[in-house]
């Protein structure tokens, strides 16, 4: 079983635990983007942060190749992990990161930053957010 479909599987069996159907919701809650037909979002878990008011959520982020996430914010801290392919990671006011699988990445809580699969194939990659609890994950920011 590749990556992929065992991240489909745990998305299945948690969305069977909180009531969702996997890669849906709460990612994004309530808003749909213009990129939501382009890039795939699956939520693989949900926990409680030890940290108060805090919620962790680990996502599994699929982008075709030449697609960008869009500038976009979250709540708190992101820590990724580029699973598969090449990904240019902008983050407003810093230098650009090109990724290759393997590298980490953390982005700080509230700093602009926008993702782009620079192919060829489809990039993959797996974050973890350390976010404030009744904060949608991630706002545009246009």
């Amino acid at each position: 079983m590749s990556g992929t479909e065992k991240a489909t599987e745990k998305a299945t069996e948690n969305a069977s635990e909180t009531g969702t159907e996997p890669g849906t919701a709460r990612v994004q809650p309530g808003a749909a983007d213009a990129l939501s037909g382009q890039l795939q979002r699956t939520e693989l878990q949900r926990s409680p942060s030890s940290i108060e008011g805090r919620v962790i959520v680990q996502v599994l982020t699929e982008i075709p190749a030449g697609v960008e996430s869009g500038w976009h914010t979250h709540p708190g801290e992101e820590v990724g992990y580029i699973v598969e392919g090449i990904v240019e990671m902008r983050r407003r006011g810093e230098p650009t990161l090109l990724l290759h699988a393997g590298d980490g990445f953390l982005i700080p809580p509230r700093m602009p930053h926008n993702a782009r699969d620079v192919g060829p194939g489809v990039g993959r990659m797996l974050s973890t957010y350390i976010v404030e609890e009744h904060e949608p994950l991630s706002s545009f920011t246009g």
